[in-house]
């Protein structure tokens, strides 16, 4: 069974059926027990009463804060019990992130950042060099890169014919993070067909966040991780910018996690078995960031804006370890790229580097929020050979953090 995009669900060959918003995080409640257990009674860190920073969020406190940005899931439920390759049990799914309704036509611009590079996030070369960003954004496991790649090109020629023809070509951007403690990754179960329903079903608004797209099967911190997002709102004397920022939580061991510089992972329960890779030769896991801002800046200046996503990294514990891929990416919606320019020049709104400090500090708060509401809205999971990854339990990461005040 898999839940497409944020309002329709299907099992077997594709069928679209409208659903209401919620229809992933329900989905996840009623595959079975032994899969996924039901997202009632989570809650975003904010709505613990537990604040990070200084800044306002925007209205959603979430990427899609920022005007025009929409976010799309399709997730992969399906089998349980002993891990067959190729077959099951699947918790994995894709995540797309779309900069505008336009962007090969109106690109943004873009930089990228790599703190540790145990992974993958394609395309970034091409962004260095461009310092735009001309497609949308996909997560996903390490294993289905390519099928996902193929999604996202099948996506754009059909939206846009003359690509490969008339038209340029595109080298997809599309990151990973290992989900094979709880996934059969060699299954690598996200079709083209999946990609494609998550770029159809993308939308602005609320973002389901947790075990859900890319972050079915991902663990963060010992505990289940996934999909977080927040968002930050500069007051009107400091720009009136927003900042959104996603994640895709994979990364961490239970006994670096801070809350708020509480060090919630030392302080909490022995964690199981299952907190540290299951064998020597796993993967220690890794973390995808995307942000998203509507302040005008350039590539240069949004390559900045991505190392200060480390620091919001770093600020709930991690230490960027060797087996780790840490992957950041950045753009702005404020100016418009032509694709072919008419004229040899065109005019961008620029932002001073002198007026940037309001918006690092809120990509740092953006960061750390978001990958707190990673680990607060995502359910505990069961996966392949019967691998359980507890969520966090709120009301102790509760009574925790307020002892640590």
């Amino acid at each position: 069974m898999t839940c497409d995009g944020f309002g329709s669900f299907r099992s077997g060959p594709p069928l679209h059926a409208a659903l209401p918003a919620f229809c992933l995080l329900a989905l996840l409640a009623g595959v079975t027990a032994a899969a996924a257990e039901s997202g009632e009674g989570r809650h975003r860190v904010r709505e613990l009463g537990i604040t990070v920073g200084q800044y306002d969020p925007g209205p959603l406190n979430a990427i899609t804060d920022v005007a025009g940005v929409t976010v799309g899931h399709t997730t992969l439920i399906r089998g349980e019990g002993p891990l067959k390759p190729g077959e099951g049990p699947v918790r994995t799914g894709v995540t797309v992130v779309i900069p505008r309704g336009d962007v090969w036509h109106n690109k943004v611009a873009a930089g990228a950042f790599v703190l540790n590079g145990t992974g993958e996030m394609t395309g970034v070369s091409w962004i260095a060099e461009s310092g735009f960003l001309e497609y949308p954004v996909a997560l996903t496991n390490t294993l289905n890169v390519p099928r996902v790649a193929n999604g996202v090109i099948s996506w754009m020629i059909r939206k846009y014919p003359e690509i490969g023809i008339s038209d340029d070509t595109l080298t997809p951007v599309v990151a990973e993070c290992d989900d094979g403690r709880l996934n059969d990754i060699q299954g690598r179960h996200v079709s083209e067909q999946d990609v494609m329903a998550a770029l159809d079903n993308a939308a602005g608004g609320p973002v389901p966040e947790g075990a859900v797209g890319a972050g079915t099967g991902m663990v963060s911190y010992g505990f289940k991780g996934g999909i977080g997002t927040a968002s930050r709102s500069l007051p009107s004397g400091e720009g009136g910018y927003t900042v959104g920022v996603l994640v895709n939580a994979n990364h961490g061991r239970r006994s670096e996690l801070l809350v708020t510089g509480v060090p919630v992972g030392r302080l909490y329960e022995v964690p199981p078995p299952l907190a540290q890779p299951v064998h020597p030769g796993l993967s220690e896991g890794s973390i995808i960031i995307v942000i998203a801002t509507d302040a005008p800046l350039d590539g240069r200046q949004l390559t900045r804006l991505t190392k200060r996503a480390a620091l919001g990294l770093a600020r709930t514990g991690s230490t960027g370890r060797h087996g780790s891929g840490d992957f950041i990416l950045a753009f702005s919606t404020a100016n418009v790229i032509p694709h072919y320019p008419k004229e040899p020049t065109y005019s961008l709104t620029h932002l001073a580097d002198t007026y940037l400090n309001p918006l690092f500090t809120a990509t740092v708060e953006a960061t750390e929020e978001a990958i707190l509401n990673a680990l607060t809205m995502a359910t505990t999971v069961v996966g392949r050979d019967g691998h359980r990854v507890e969520a966090i339990d709120l009301d102790r990461l509760k009574t925790l953090v307020g002892r640590g005040r």
